[in-house]
């Protein structure tokens, strides 16, 4: 079955940096297009960035433009998150998710196929 796990989640206090990483199974990794998402406590879950099959073309939203960058090695199922410049508005749960590369980049959550079960992401002082 299709497993994404995520990992390298942590407390880390504002401005410091992190990297998350999300490790797929059972799916043909470079046919699909990946993404991360996020959810904060009381908040609905939005998007973060996105990046297609074959890492060239990549998507932003406005509140992370500029310190995150998303990127993904196909030779070990991989998509990354690097987060620089954290700030406490960057806590949440962390999530990745796969969609079919046919349906292009998507922001909406409920385009994608598959889930991970997220990483906790704390910025505090």
């Amino acid at each position: 079955q299709v497993q994404l796990v995520e990992s390298g989640g942590g407390l880390v206090q504002p401005g410091d940096s992190l990297r998350l990483s999300c490790a797929a199974s059972g799916l043909a990794f470079s046919s699909y297009n990946m993404a991360w998402f996020r959810q904060a406590p009381e908040k609905e879950r939005e998007f973060v960035s996105a990046v297609a099959w074959g890492g060239i073309t990549t998507l932003y939203s406005d509140s992370v433009k500029g310190r995150f960058t998303i990127s993904r090695d196909n030779a070990k199922n991989t998509v990354y998150l690097r987060m620089n410049t954290l700030t406490p508005e960057d806590t949440a749960v962390y999530y990745c998710a796969a969609v079919f590369r046919g349906r292009g980049l998507r922001i909406g959550a409920d385009a994608y196929d598959y889930w991970g079960q997220g990483t906790q992401v704390t910025v505090s002082s």
